[in-house]
């Protein structure tokens, strides 16, 4: 029988209890691993994997470097193209003092005045 003291740590023994069943379920649950998932856990042990951060990081940098080079070249390019550019100038200069530009630039209603209404029975 157990005793008021045993009862009043009763999260602590049910911890206990849980944490060894599980600590016991998955050693077992480990040894019932086949022998050719042995061996081959005990070859990719013995693999060597170090250098394939490097490989990674190397060719990550290069794909980056290439991206990078490609943006650089399109923004330096685009630059050039309208920076004095004599047509560019003339067509910036062109439409930008033409009134109707301004007018387009202003938003407007159209109304068509023909319209009816329909309050009759035959409207939807």
């Amino acid at each position: 029988m157990t005793t008021s003291s045993d009862w009043s740590n009763l999260t602590l023994h049910l911890q206990d209890s849980l944490t060894s069943n599980l600590n016991d379920f998955l050693k077992q649950w480990q040894w019932n691993s086949t022998k050719a998932e042995r061996d081959l856990n005990a070859r990719l042990a013995e693999e060597n994997f170090d250098n394939v951060i490097w490989y990674l990081v190397v060719m990550i940098g290069i794909y980056a470097f290439i991206v990078v080079a490609i943006l650089v070249s399109t923004v330096k390019s685009k630059r050039r193209e309208h920076s004095n550019d004599p047509y560019h100038k003339y067509i910036e200069g062109e439409w930008s003092s033409q009134p109707q530009i301004q007018a387009y630039n202003q938003s407007y209603i159209i109304s068509n005045p023909s319209t009816r209404t329909f309050d009759g029975s035959g409207s939807p």
